[in-house]
């Protein structure tokens, strides 16, 4: 018997208009084997939170190319919290080096800057979903 496929909610949040780099994070996360949703852009935190629950996902990935990261990320893990949901969130886009410490200080669970490789990806993934399997 195979094992279930990890299911991902691939979300850009907020205002950023741009959304080919989450396109193609989501068909290469598909063809490493990954079941996922894409939410499409513009969404709001509560549509992302809901979309989330709704969908039964095992990790949330939010693309972020506007510099909001930060406060997206915070809202999305305290809405995720009120919700008394535990999905774990990774965020990539134009994220500086100097925020990762603070992503990961508010429970962002991995954190892939621009031209990070689909691989790592696809690990940073995995491994985010098996963490929160197992807590």
């Amino acid at each position: 018997m195979s094992e279930r496929r990890i299911r991902v909610l691939i979300a850009k949040p907020g205002l950023d208009g741009h959304d080919r780099g989450a396109k193609v994070v989501a068909l290469a996360l598909r063809d490493a084997g990954f079941e996922v949703i894409y939410t499409g852009l513009h969404r709001t935190v509560e549509q992302i939170v809901e979309a989330a629950i709704q969908e039964d996902v095992d990790v949330i990935g939010l693309s972020i190319l506007s510099g909001a990261h930060l406060p997206l990320s915070e809202k999305i893990l305290a809405q995720l919290r009120a919700a008394g949901a535990d999905i774990p969130v990774v965020v990539g886009g134009n994220i500086p080096l100097r925020d990762h410490a603070a992503l990961r200080a508010l429970g962002v669970a991995a954190v892939f800057p621009t031209s990070t490789d689909f691989d790592e990806i696809a690990r940073g993934v995995r491994a985010a979903a098996r963490q929160a399997s197992t807590t």
